[in-house]
């Protein structure tokens, strides 16, 4: 008997039912598979590494899964060899992909079949965040010094663009997007005079002003944001936002309450330190419960407190009883769910089914960022164009979910 995803919904139950169809298999993954290190550097230059992209997996298969018909990622074939650290989850059909030799890809049929609709002349840019309203909207950010860092905005699935950004100031870099509704959103730059600068929009990102600098408070030496995975700044709901900083000699979380006007700020648990320490992605599920994960990036360094939990909107952070094993760059909460959810990077996927106390890993496929839908939908990208879709299975009936 297969059972549909609708069924699922309408019980309330996806998330818990994921979780539960994934952890069932992480311990013969993380029993019968090899935890070696992965490639990849989530480094905040413009110019694409292109030994960076080459080095890793084979982009073929996953090995953390065992047997035909686990749940599992069920990768795609893209037809590109980008590095896709940007990801917008629309549904479970339709996702859209933004990554390196400025390369936007779009799936409107669950992965089956990738469009390439790239911006003209944006073979240069280092996309790093795409925010995506529907199948058609999005809004897409190239990171860089100076001009490279840009802001493109398509609503014909990708057909034209319009930039509607370009920076100008040689000091600023931009890391990250986030949108509160399809009108409403920001974008961060690392510090520029000792602090943050925000972009704001009012109108869908067709136009981005600076936002004064008044409520922002003084960063750390070192201090900056980790263009890694589109997911150092992050909203939930109609007013907060939350900024994830890295590099300084703490590992810091920002949070503001009015759309970026004023700012508050904790340290948190994750490694600081160090240029290459840090918070790289966060994830709230509501304006009180949070995940940060983070930790040491490179593949030579060990990460043992890469993850922490939040359930007072950022305001204290306590260490993951037992973390992800390495560094991760990337998470989501499973939909519907108060307890679930994924962290990813270069070396696998880690489950939580207890509100971010515990990790397990259960694939070790490299990913550097991770976004799930309200259909439970999720999808996962990362480098040597690899993006792949959830997969779970029916354990009752071994017939598969469907639409």
């Amino acid at each position: 008997m297969r059972r549909t995803w609708r069924a699922w919904l309408a019980a309330g139950v996806s998330g818990a039912a994921l979780a539960t169809a994934l952890a069932v298999p992480a311990q013969a993954a993380a029993d019968g598979t090899d935890r070696a290190a992965g490639t990849g550097r989530p480094d905040r230059g413009a110019a694409t590494d292109r030994a960076d992209r080459a080095a890793g997996t084979d982009g073929t298969a996953d090995r953390g899964l065992p047997g035909a018909g686990a749940p599992g990622w069920h990768l795609t074939d893209t037809g590109s060899d980008a590095r896709f650290r940007g990801l917008a989850a629309v549904s479970r059909r339709a996702a859209w992909v933004a990554g390196s030799g400025g390369t936007v890809l779009r799936t409107a049929d669950g992965g089956r079949s990738w469009r390439d609709v790239s911006p003209a002349g944006a073979g240069e840019l280092e996309f790093r965040d795409i925010e995506a309203f529907d199948g058609r909207r999005a809004v897409a950010l190239a990171i860089g010094e100076g001009e490279a860092s840009r802001i493109s905005r398509t609503e014909d699935g990708g057909a034209h663009w319009t930039e509607s950004f370009r920076n100008t100031d040689p000091r600023a870099f931009y890391d990250c997007v986030t949108f509160f509704d399809s009108r409403h959103g920001l974008a961060m730059s690392d510090p520029v005079d000792g602090k943050y600068r925000i972009l704001s929009t009012g109108d869908g990102g067709s136009t981005w002003r600076v936002l004064p600098s008044d409520g922002m408070p003084a960063a750390l030496p070192g201090e900056a944001g980790f263009a890694a995975s589109g997911q150092c700044l992050v909203s939930s709901g109609p007013r907060d936002v939350w900024l994830a900083t890295g590099g300084g000699a703490t590992a810091r979380v920002l949070h503001s309450a009015d759309r970026g006007v004023h700012w508050t700020v904790t340290d948190t648990t994750l490694p600081g330190g160090d240029p290459a320490r840090g918070v790289f992605g966060l994830a709230f599920r509501d304006r009180r419960h949070g995940l940060a994960v983070g930790g040491d990036y490179r593949a030579d360094q060990q990460s043992p407190r890469a993850a922490a939990v939040s359930g007072d909107g950022g305001r204290s952070w306590r260490q993951a009883n037992t973390p992800p094993p390495a560094y991760r760059s990337g998470v989501a909460w499973l939909p519907y769910s108060r307890s679930a959810a994924l962290a990813v990077g270069p070396t696998g996927t880690d489950l939580t089914t207890d509100g971010g106390r515990n990790w397990r890993t259960i694939d070790t496929g490299s990913y550097d960022t991770v976004d799930c839908t309200p259909d439970a939908g999720c999808w996962v990208a990362g480098e040597q164009g690899r993006v792949a879709r959830l997969d779970v299975q029916d354990r009752a009936s071994s017939g598969r979910l469907s639409d």
